[in-house]
């Protein structure tokens, strides 16, 4: 008890000075074991910004079953298909930051709508706390059996020697700036033949239609190795381990030349460090698996894990890098 009396020094009795002790003491108690409970302790759901049966939907199921195993959580994955993964990618940016609600994200919603979409309702870097890369796509630069080339020079010879008769089809934006890119550092000029998808692309190359397509490894590789299309070079820095016999086109003189797809995993801005830290730590492992990666490549997506700062540049980068092809290609937002 706290008596006061005017004019004079306020005087404590013991048993207040106890009870305040036992207060402070109770409180200095509780306050760390609840700071302190465990994480992760109730489901994890980890949204998938594109359908299910694709090869971010399979990578991700594996993934989330891994870490399920490794950290004692129980992991829900959610397909939110859609609007380019600005559905999925809105979601989580206006999720609780606790580290329960994950994004499965990619080049798309990362780094390509900022260029393609008009009023995108997120920021790729400011709303998301960056987590881990997961892997990396490298697209391979097919062409159809008719043409008389076999290698990444005598094409390009040829497509100076024919400018504007030769057509690439683009069924993804990848695809078309990757195409772009290979123009603009090549001197050659191709004309894009848009498609909805480049499956729908890789039936006209291989029909004739078209002449050139840079497809994804999973849908070009079984065409290559069956010879109904040839495979010249891929599009990533170094050779991909899904096509190792298959030179990068950096190998083969396009200086600089790196364009690729990725899949990464974000949480909402403002998640606290020390659970994305952990989660970075958990993926890392995973990634760094052997069988798991090997598992990877066979869908054409190669190992990719980055730490949560790497992620962040690698964001900034690609989405500058997009919006330059974007605007050489005369690309403009929709």
């Amino acid at each position: 008890m706290i008596q006061n009396t005017k004019g004079s020094a306020p005087r404590f009795t013991r048993r207040a000075v106890l009870a305040g002790m036992l207060a402070v003491g109770a409180s200095t108690l509780a306050a760390p074991a609840f700071a302190q409970a465990p994480y992760p302790s109730q489901p994890i759901r980890m949204i998938v910004s594109v359908g299910a049966g694709g090869a971010t939907d399979a990578i991700t199921r594996r993934l989330a079953d891994k870490l399920a195993a490794s950290m004692g959580a129980t992991i829900v994955v959610e397909n939110m298909p859609g609007a380019s993964g600005v559905i999925a990618a809105q979601a989580v940016a206006r999720a609780e930051p606790d580290g329960y609600t994950l994004l499965i994200g990619t080049n798309t919603t990362h780094a390509g709508n900022a260029s393609f979409l008009k009023n995108l309702p997120y920021d790729p870097i400011n709303d998301f706390e960056p987590i881990s890369r997961l892997g990396v796509a490298a697209l391979v630069l097919s062409v159809n059996n008719d043409v008389p080339i076999k290698t990444v020079p005598e094409l390009v010879a040829y497509a100076k020697a024919n400018p504007g008769k030769l057509n690439y089809g683009s069924g993804t934006g990848s695809a078309r700036l990757a195409t772009e890119m290979f123009q603009s550092k090549t001197g050659i000029k191709l004309v894009n033949v848009p498609y909805k998808s480049n499956a729908q692309a890789l039936s006209d190359l291989r029909g004739g239609q078209i002449q050139i397509l840079m497809g994804d490894i999973a849908l070009m590789l079984p065409q290559i190795q069956a010879g109904t299309v040839k495979g010249l070079g891929v599009s990533s820095a170094k050779r991909s381990a899904a096509m190792p016999d298959m030179p990068s086109l950096q190998e083969l003189g396009i200086k600089d030349y790196e364009l690729v797809g990725f899949i990464a995993a974000f949480a909402p801005a403002k998640t606290p460090q020390p659970i994305v830290r952990k989660l970075n730590e958990e993926i890392g492992k995973v990634l760094r698996d052997k069988e798991f990666a090997e598992s990877l490549s066979k869908t054409g997506v190669d190992a990719a894990p980055t730490t949560p700062e790497g992620l962040r540049e690698w964001v900034v980068s690609e989405t500058e890098k997009w919006r330059q092809l974007a605007t050489a290609a005369g690309i403009k937002p929709e």
